[in-house]
């Protein structure tokens, strides 16, 4: 009986868990909390957290690959889809029947704001490069800034699929905290005056400019870098679904079933990730910081074009929409309307914020097309 104890007791995750362990199950059940009672994303922030959870509970096997006749565990089957990249362009499949492109076509200047957003990637792409990094994890960090998980995972697959565990929790990580990390960057860099800015109602767009959209930007856009095909052709296919009328049943279950299997695959995935082997080591933090550093830019260089618009327009233009330049759609958007309600609750900002948001998941996945023709 004693033998039989102290075997069950060696089996336990109590006996053979680690200090990086117990580290990576309080961080989680932080997320967990912000997720929950905060609600931070919770659609994100909660498959993330728990898979962190699951993956830093000892000997479970659930994250364990292959061994001879021995099947893997659950998550390492999942995480294949993030590994070939296949879930990025059916997330972007199902973003596209998600959005409405109309603010973006009524206001097409809003993509001078979503491309100065871009800056986040490359700034931080260039700073990478001094400090150490080769050119591919520099690129795969540097996309980090545009906000856009799914784009993040698709580069990286491609050029550095060694880091693909901690960019894709640092992109994630801090698409969820949005609310969190942007709303400080837009009050330091704007004024009372310039967030209570009300814009001018957008004009009504036909039937035939959201068909025509959708197609004509395939077109260019995989002529022009067709690299970036997998993810602008599916976004651009999902938003034909919804606005072309006569896909009903495609454009619900890419928007609703679709979208969501594969947030809880993809986020559990991506949590798993973070196990305290991986996440816990000096070349995770420098590049968890870096991707907080480029989001960051992204953000302050929107506000700062915003600011430009703001003057040469004569004040019509409210410099907080230009933080919805990254592509963390639509809950940049959504930051956008709060900080300007702050300053007046009568001013309605996100249908002007949703331009700068469409072209900023557009802009990352140009950018990503760019670096991949480089560099792929």
């Amino acid at each position: 009986m004693r033998e039989f104890i102290a075997e069950f007791l060696q089996s336990t995750g109590f006996l053979n868990i680690s200090v990086g362990q117990l580290i990576m199950l309080v961080i989680s059940c932080v997320l967990l909390y912000l997720g929950i009672y905060r609600k931070y994303e919770p659609l994100l922030l909660i498959p993330i957290a728990f898979g962190m959870l699951l993956a830093n509970i000892p000997i479970s096997g659930i994250t364990d690959g292959p061994v001879g006749d021995q099947p893997g565990g659950l998550i390492y089957y999942l995480y294949q889809g993030v590994k070939w990249g296949i879930y990025p362009p059916l997330i972007f499949l199902g973003i596209g029947a998600m959005t409405d492109f109309a603010p973006l076509i009524a206001n097409p200047a809003s993509l001078l704001l979503g491309a100065a957003a871009q800056i986040g990637i490359f700034v931080p792409f260039i700073i990478a490069t001094f400090i150490g990094f080769d050119l591919k994890a520099a690129a795969s960090i540097g996309i980090i800034g545009g906000a856009d998980g799914p784009t993040a995972i698709f580069l990286t697959s491609r050029l550095k699929p060694e880091l693909l565990g901690p960019i894709a929790i640092a992109a994630y990580s801090y698409m969820a905290l949005v609310p969190i990390i942007q709303p400080p960057i837009m009050r330091a860099l704007t004024t009372p005056k310039e967030r209570a800015v009300k814009m001018a109602q957008l004009r009504e767009v036909t039937k035939t400019e959201r068909i025509v959209f959708p197609i004509g930007v395939t077109i260019f856009v995989g002529l022009l870098l067709p690299a970036a095909l997998p993810l602008v052709g599916s976004l651009m296919l999902g938003n034909l679904f919804r606005e072309s009328g006569v896909t009903e049943r495609l454009s619900d279950t890419a928007q609703h079933a679709l979208i969501n299997i594969l947030t809880i695959f993809l986020g559990v995935s991506v949590g798993s990730t973070a196990s305290a082997a991986r996440f816990l080591n000096p070349e995770t933090l420098k590049i968890i910081a870096l991707g907080l550093f480029a989001f960051a830019t992204g953000t302050a260089f929107g506000v700062i074009f915003g600011k430009i618009m703001y003057v040469v327009t004569g004040g019509k233009v409210n410099p907080l929409i230009g933080s919805a330049g990254v592509s963390a759609v639509p809950m940049a958007a959504r930051v956008s309307q709060v900080v300007g309600a702050e300053t007046d609750p009568t001013n309605f900002l996100l249908m002007h914020a949703m331009g700068p948001n469409v072209s900023g998941v557009i802009g990352s996945a140009v950018a990503a097309g760019v670096l991949l023709s480089i560099l792929g």
